[in-house]
């Protein structure tokens, strides 16, 4: 999932540092920091890519393997400006998802909600697989989720808003199931006319 909040955090601090060495030294850094996202974007599945229509399998095997994608998942998700990523988004048909919950990483294998609030709330979502998309999603404010860690650790999360949509999001993944397949048919539209190629002027 996407965190399109993030965008504001570098500017809610205003400096009044007139240093202009320091500046340049900001500059250079936001120019890194973006050509690092948009690298980790280029290693997220995007949508039109087939992996993301299918229904992820089960884990059974909690071994090194999987502790190394769950590393590797986290660290694209935090270098992508996402706040959770599942494992279809870099074509791997395995269920798990990492999140960030609260400044915490945490992952989830073979994750189910048991428990939804009958409470929702719409708001707008964004995906790291659907550039530039955000489209308005109803969500249970709060929900329980259970899973395993990556060593086969029983995990039960009881969590609200933010965290909960990003949960949901996240399994949503898991089972092929997009943000655009939840949101009103005008919001469907139009984020659908963004992703679709625009034809070329003068092609046949």
């Amino acid at each position: 999932m996407a965190d399109h909040d993030h965008d504001h955090e570098h500017h809610d601090h205003e400096h009044d540092d007139h240093d202009h060495d320091h500046d340049h030294a900001d500059d250079g850094q936001e120019l890194e920091r973006e050509a690092r996202r948009l690298l980790a974007l280029s290693r997220i599945r995007q949508y039109g890519d087939s992996v993301l229509r299918m229904k992820a399998r089960e884990v059974d095997s909690f071994d090194a393997d999987l502790e190394r994608l769950a590393e590797r998942m986290t660290e694209l998700m935090h270098e992508a400006n996402g706040v959770g990523l599942a494992a279809t988004q870099v074509g791997v048909l395995r269920r798990l998802f990492v999140f960030s919950d609260e400044g915490e990483d945490r992952v989830l294998v073979n994750p189910t909600i048991t428990t939804s609030s009958r409470d929702t709330e719409l708001d707008d979502e964004g995906c790291l697989s659907l550039r530039e998309v955000l489209v308005p999603v109803e969500r249970a404010t709060s929900v329980t989720i259970e899973g395993f860690d990556t060593k086969g650790e029983p995990v039960k999360l009881e969590l609200e808003l933010p965290t909960s949509r990003v949960v949901q999001h996240e399994v949503d993944h898991l089972d092929g199931v997009l943000i655009i397949d939840r949101t009103d048919d005008e919001s469907r539209r139009a984020a659908l006319a963004k992703l679709r190629p625009q034809p070329v002027l003068g092609a046949r």
